[in-house]
């Protein structure tokens, strides 16, 4: 399965959301999107929320292999090990994506760019205007 995840905030720290889009490897059929308002926190945490809605939605789908997709050069880096996850509340997201990733087995992770995760990116958005709106 593929797992197209992304979060943002508006400001840094904002308002925050994330979106992730669960697709057919075989047909890009979305089997699964969730997204959520975070309330105020960081892009960076948002960009993990989403991530981690991914990799749950993936496991409810029984997937034992993923492809993830971000544009966060961030979260790519720190999931592949090549970056040290230096913030504490950055330290406790990582170890729980980490958890399901063992969950799951197989799963590669690929930074790109925001215009091939803009399914991801407009699901993100709308939570962060479904916030705004009901407040």
């Amino acid at each position: 399965m593929i797992v197209e995840a992304d979060g943002g905030s508006r400001g840094n720290p904002g308002p925050a959301g994330y979106g992730a889009v669960v697709l057919d490897p075989d047909t890009d059929q979305v089997l699964v999107e969730r997204a959520e308002g975070l309330g105020v926190t960081t892009n960076n945490v948002a960009e993990y929320q989403g991530l981690l809605a991914g990799l749950r939605a993936a496991i409810e789908l029984g997937a034992t292999d993923v492809h993830v997709r971000m544009d966060s050069k961030l979260v790519v880096e720190q999931m592949c090990g090549r970056w040290k996850v230096k913030h504490p509340a950055m330290q406790s997201l990582a170890r729980e994506a980490g958890l399901l990733v063992r969950e799951i087995g197989s799963v590669r992770f690929e930074w790109v760019p925001r215009l091939r995760n803009s399914r991801a990116d407009a699901l993100a958005n709308e939570a962060m205007d479904a916030q705004a709106a009901a407040q």
